[in-house]
């Protein structure tokens, strides 16, 4: 089959702190995630069709993975299993309102995806290949996501890329700026946080999207998210922000970068214009759409279960007007 969008990287379990005990022992609710596959879901949302390649583990989580997946819409041929290795946790616990994450992962199945094990012709058949720094963390799975960017690249094919920052799993945070500038060298499209953009650069969000279609020639379009400060966007022909949804009260996060990466991308893909093409107000149509799924998903658990309909995110548009 053919695919829209094509990712490879993480599928994990996204286990998120409900309540604190009185010892301050966290209880926790288990949800489908991992940022590639939360991109997936949400493009698939918005009419996309998609695929992941990735490895879970040959236990419960692996199985309810892709389960979740394939009930999502998205594409598991390539999702291999592994009797050897453990499905990868992830743990978000909050603290003022600001997110920790602590992670099972020494080795987690997503981290042992070899070259060798991606099905080539999944990118042969896509539009975009998309994907992130968390597979570049250990091999073998970043010598198999540099190989699959290569092969996408030399492909013809769009590349979209997330530097999802998560400092606890980098041994050195050096590594993890090559690997977050790794992507940006190659990639068409950018879903960035402003966070990120500081991380790297030390500069704000607008300046950071000027700073990466000046240094990166390659990337077509930057989208710079900021949280409840809503959204920087610059091509070659447009720049601006769109602010946050109106009325929205967040109570868990997770995933929402990546709805609204997915999202995002959908709608430039449906425009069947080249992204650095898009107009001034395609570009803001395409934000607003992507801030609202976002928005939307906020005031939900998880991230692949909190992915809001169709009809939901166009109702919630008119908030904009």
């Amino acid at each position: 089959m053919r695919y829209d969008v094509v990712a490879l990287g993480e599928i994990l379990i996204d286990f998120a702190q409900e309540k604190v005990d009185e010892s301050g022992y966290p209880t926790m609710a288990a949800h489908p995630g991992g940022a590639p596959a939360n991109f997936l879901a949400a493009a698939k949302a918005r009419g996309l069709d998609t695929a992941i390649i990735g490895k879970v583990g040959n236990d419960a989580f692996g199985k309810l993975l892709v389960n979740t997946l394939q009930e999502a819409g998205i594409g598991t041929e390539n999702v291999l299993i592994d009797d050897s290795v453990f499905t990868t946790l992830a743990f978000v616990t909050f603290s003022g309102g600001d997110r920790s994450f602590s992670f099972a992962r020494k080795p987690g199945a997503d981290t042992c995806v070899k070259a060798s094990e991606v099905d080539l012709s999944l990118i042969d058949g896509c539009r975009d290949f998309h994907f992130g720094t968390l597979s570049l963390t250990d091999e073998p799975a970043a010598d198999a996501t540099k190989k699959a960017v290569d092969y996408a690249k030399k492909a013809g094919k769009l590349i979209s890329f997330d530097p999802n920052l998560r400092e606890p799993l980098w041994k050195d945070l050096s590594d993890a700026k090559d690997a977050m500038l790794y992507g940006l060298s190659v990639a068409d499209v950018v879903k960035i946080s402003d966070n990120e953009v500081e991380f790297l650069f030390g500069v704000n969000p607008e300046e950071g999207a000027d700073l990466l279609l000046e240094r990166y020639p390659n990337i077509q379009l930057a989208f710079v998210t900021c949280g409840a400060e809503g959204c920087v966007y610059q091509n070659r022909n447009a720049k601006g922000r769109v602010p946050v949804l109106p009325g929205v009260t967040a109570t868990d996060t997770t995933g929402a970068g990546d709805i609204f990466g997915g999202t995002a991308l959908a709608e430039a893909l449906k425009t069947e214009k080249a992204p650095r093409d898009l107009t001034d107000e395609e570009l803001k149509a395409i934000v607003r759409t992507a801030t609202a799924a976002a928005g939307l998903s906020t005031m939900r658990p998880g991230g692949i279960s909190s992915i809001p309909s169709l009809s939901e995110v166009t109702d919630a548009l008119h908030c904009f007007s």
